[in-house]
């Protein structure tokens, strides 16, 4: 916590400050000895720097929530390894992270001749192995943290921006500046992975351009990287100022003064940017590096800077635009301000970390524990990242209240009652209208769970079931097996969820990464495209019949009476596709949407109305 030099201290002020409105909030910002069970909830913030060393180990000593603000801890590891003396325990913690090609780099550095590996080694398994669940900041950093095997629940949650009314006049005054003239700045911990050189050298190709303009650096200078020494080496002494570290409110004033921010990054970790959210929320026109979770930033909040190649001479087009074009940087800024107060603002952070932290977390090994036959394991075990995003986005219930899980294999169904807490559980699945069956199930911890399962055919019959009757209806990886009327489905459920009641509903993303690289390469952009051959017994599987993109999804939840709480994509299966990121650059570079196209579409509608079209052009001829 403040006054600690770091962002992320300032970033646990602020949301502490809103989350004390909603709870009781006990704060440790010093090592301290603890009881965890005197809490409900125990959240630990962690990024990769010497001050989170007690964070680190008390979160394993005392597994809770981890919010990690980037995705390698390799710095933290050598201070509390290296810097200690203890390269035994960083050679152990190498080879734990990166097994025996990570081992012997780190025996290399223990004998002076190489540094530590810190970007290719990112010193997180031993943290997610005993993490309950993780929030992160961005999709950039959920990919990471999938991709590192964890499979717990996960939260994206932005990161809250600051957009208290400043005035910069009195620091343009201080600076000596009229109002007329171009001002850029670069705010925080001046090291060099923040493309200072880049930035100052395409800054000096400006002024050729536009002689008036200035320039500042608001920050602590790293003791690598003689930034004054630099701008001395470019001539820059008459329009640069190294302003240094200032206390919050002067770094925001300065901010403020500025008409352009430049917040550039490579190589990065995932990690967010306070200072930049702190911009946008200032309104001033900014320019990002076009990499992680930058790259996830609305195109017209900002302007985003490619990394290495022709990073220069793109910073210097923006550069002379923005200064030659106040109105421009005006426009860009207004727009920045409104999508932070409307995105980003710090009660809505808040109420987000208060719901996730609300709900109990379900885990793969929980699922698994109410499941003896193997092949239902094996099947668990494939889609165990959905399984447990499924559990994460359904609305939690309490004794009072009903959900129906339609498509219903007893895979999730116990967790609805045990974990979601709602007091009345019902599954269906396809067959013959009127009959039901009664499923019991015991854990491996000896819970017990009976539930009814009604059967009838989901797109033909009317559910057997009164007009009101729940409170949540799950429809999960059921809708893209419909043959003829998807209508009916949803008319139906519309039907039978009480007002303001909610439908979670997940499907195959045809409009993927994975579906457009498909269909580029000529091959078909369905995920199970491919008819099924009978089994020995002449049973055929229920095949996909028609997948559909998010934005579908989106039109069939508005067409049935539905207001959209919740979109969004993710893992469908356990594969990581790194070689599908191509797709994203075509997109790019033709200017199509780059975000939601993960393998799942996640859904939440709540209902606000009857159906609104039985037969939506979009969806019948």
């Amino acid at each position: 916590m403040p006054p600690n030099p770091s962002g992320i201290a300032d970033y646990s002020e602020a949301l502490v400050r809103e989350l004390q409105k909603l709870h009781e909030v006990v704060v440790f910002s010093a090592e301290a000895p603890f009881d965890p069970a005197a809490f409900d909830s125990v959240v630990y913030h962690l990024g990769n720097n010497p001050h989170h060393d007690f964070v680190y180990r008390t979160a394993l000593q005392h597994p809770g929530v981890i919010v990690l603000h980037e995705s390698n801890l390799h710095h933290l590891i050598t201070h509390l390894t290296i810097s200690k003396g203890d390269w035994d325990s960083y050679v152990a913690e190498a080879e734990y992270n990166g097994g025996e090609p990570a081992r012997l780099r780190a025996e290399q550095a223990r004998t002076l001749t190489v540094g530590p590996d810190y970007e290719g080694v990112n010193m997180t398994r031993r943290l997610l192995e005993t993490a309950k669940s993780v929030i992160v900041h961005s999709r950039f950093m959920e990919q990471e943290v999938r991709s590192a095997n964890f499979t717990g629940p996960l939260a994206v949650i932005p990161h809250g921006a600051w957009v208290e009314p400043v005035d910069g006049a009195p620091y343009r005054a201080k600076l000596g500046l009229a109002p007329e003239v171009p001002l850029f700045g670069a705010f925080g911990y001046l090291k060099p992975y923040k493309r200072i050189a880049e930035s100052l050298r395409s800054f000096r190709r400006l002024l050729k351009e536009v002689p008036e303009a200035k320039m500042i650096l608001v920050g602590e200078p790293h003791p690598e990287f003689p930034v004054q020494r630099l701008v001395a080496t470019l001539g820059l002494e008459r329009s640069v100022r190294v302003i240094g570290f200032t206390p919050l409110s002067d770094f925001a004033g300065y901010m403020a003064a500025c008409d352009v921010v430049l917040n550039l990054r490579y190589p990065t970790v995932g990690e967010s940017s306070g200072s930049l959210l702190r911009a946008l929320g200032s309104g001033r026109a900014v320019l990002v590096s076009d990499i992680g979770s930058f790259s996830e930033f609305p195109d017209d909040v900002c302007l985003k800077v490619p990394v290495l190649s022709g990073e220069e001479d793109v910073l210097f087009g923006y550069m002379k635009l923005l200064a030659t074009r106040p109105d421009l940087a005006r426009a860009m800024g207004g727009r920045a301000r409104e999508w932070v107060e409307r995105e980003c603002n710090w009660p809505h952070v808040a109420d987000l970390y208060s719901k996730f932290l609300a709900k109990p977390a379900v885990t793969v090994e929980y699922i698994l524990s109410w499941v003896q036959d193997e092949s239902a394991r094996s099947y668990i075990a494939t889609h165990k990242t959905r399984l447990v995003k499924t559990l994460d986005v359904i609305p939690p219930g309490d004794a009072n209240r009903a959900i129906l899980e339609m498509g219903s294999y007893m895979q999730i169904t116990p967790a609805l009652h045990t974990k979601l807490g709602y007091g009345t559980v019902r599954g269906c699945y396809y067959g013959k209208l009127g009959r039901t069956d009664s499923k019991k199930a015991t854990s491996d911890a000896g819970e017990h769970f009976a539930c009814e399962i009604d059967h009838f055919d989901a797109e033909r019959d009317p559910f057997p079931y009164a007009d009101e009757s729940f409170d949540t209806v799950i429809c999960g990886e059921l809708i893209e097996h419909l043959f003829q009327d998807p209508m009916h489905l949803m008319s139906e459920i519309n039907r039978i969820l009480k007002p303001h009641g909610h439908v979670v509903l997940t499907t195959p993303n045809i409009a993927s990464l994975r579906g457009i690289s498909a269909i580029l390469q000529g091959y078909h952009p369905g995920f199970f495209h491919a008819y099924i051959k009978p089994n020995e017994e002449g049973n055929v599987d229920a095949r996909h019949n028609r997948e559909y993109t998010p934005g579908e999804i989106f039109r069939l939840l508005l067409d049935s009476g539905f207001e959209v709480e919740l979109l969004e994509t993710g893992p469908f299966g356990e594969v990581y596709q790194p070689e599908h990121a191509w797709a994203a650059d075509v997109l790019k570079q033709y200017g199509h949407r780059q975000d939601l196209r993960d393998d799942g579409i996640y859904a939440v509608g709540r209902k606000i109305s009857a159906v609104n079209k039985r037969w939506p052009d979009w969806l019948y001829s």
